[in-house]
C-alpha cells in the first residue's frame, strides 16, 4: 500500500537511481502519473514531460479500457474487445478522445515544444497499470521518436501486462510483482483522489524550476 502518489512516486525514485543525471527524460501519463514522475524527476535530476494517451473505456462499462489513442489518433486495441462494439459508436469515442488528448497538451505544455526523445533514455511513468492499453499507447508513440531506450516505471501492474511490457520495452520497474493482482490500481493507495488540471500544469512548472 502506498499513502498517495507522492509516496508511490519517492518509493519508485529509489528504484531508478542508477538513472540520476543521465542523458534521459522522465515522461509521464496525465494526469496522476505527473505525481509521480515529479518525484523521480526531481531525485533523479532529470526533466520532466508528458506524455498524452486517453483511454477508450466500454460502452457498457466506461473504466473498462477496450482501446487506448493518442493526439494523433494512433490505436492501441484489444482487438476482441473494439470488435464487438458499435464501430459507429466507436469511430466517435475515438475521436472526442483523441480531441480530450490534444486539448491536454495545449493545457499542460502552454506552446512549449516536447522534450527531444531521440538518442535519450526515456523513463515511461505512470500511477498504476490495469489492461496496460494506455501505456501501450503511449509507448507506441514514444518509439517513432527513436529513444536510445525505453524504461516502464510504474508502482502496480498485473503479472501478465508486465511480461507482455518487457517484450516491447528496454527494462519494467514496478514496486508490486502483480501475482495476486487487486483489479483496481486505487485499491493500492490509502488516498487516490482525482488529481485536477491544474495541479499537472504547476507540477510541470516547478520541474522546470
Amino acid at each position: 500500500m502506498f499513502q498517495d502518489r507522492k509516496d508511490a512516486g519517492q518509493k519508485l525514485a529509489q528504484e531508478l537511481l542508477r538513472y540520476r543525471g543521465k542523458d534521459a527524460v522522465v515522461l509521464a501519463l496525465p494526469r496522476g502519473g505527473v505525481v509521480l514522475g515529479y518525484e523521480i524527476a526531481k531525485a533523479l535530476e532529470l526533466p520532466l514531460d508528458i506524455v498524452v494517451t486517453r483511454k477508450i473505456g466500454h460502452p457498457n462499462n466506461p473504466e473498462y479500457a477496450i482501446c487506448a489513442v493518442d493526439e494523433k489518433g494512433e490505436l492501441f486495441c484489444n482487438e476482441a474487445e473494439a470488435g464487438s462494439v458499435d464501430q459507429n459508436w466507436l469511430k466517435a469515442e475515438v475521436s472526442r478522445q483523441k480531441n480530450e488528448a490534444k486539448r491536454r497538451i495545449k493545457v499542460y505544455r502552454d506552446e512549449e515544444k516536447q522534450k527531444e526523445l531521440s538518442g535519450k533514455t526515456v523513463i515511461l511513468v505512470d500511477d498504476g497499470i490495469a489492461t496496460g492499453l494506455t501505456i501501450h499507447a503511449a509507448l507506441q508513440s514514444i518509439l517513432k521518436e527513436r529513444p536510445k531506450e525505453i524504461v516502464v516505471a510504474v508502482p502496480v501492474a498485473p503479472n501478465d501486462v508486465v511480461a507482455d511490457l518487457r517484450g516491447k520495452a528496454d527494462d519494467v520497474v514496478t514496486l508490486d510483482n502483480g501475482e495476486h493482482y487487486l483489479g483496481a490500481v486505487g485499491a493500492y493507495y490509502n488516498n487516490f483522489p482525482q488529481v485536477s488540471d491544474g495541479e499537472v500544469i504547476k507540477l510541470l512548472k516547478q520541474a522546470k524550476k
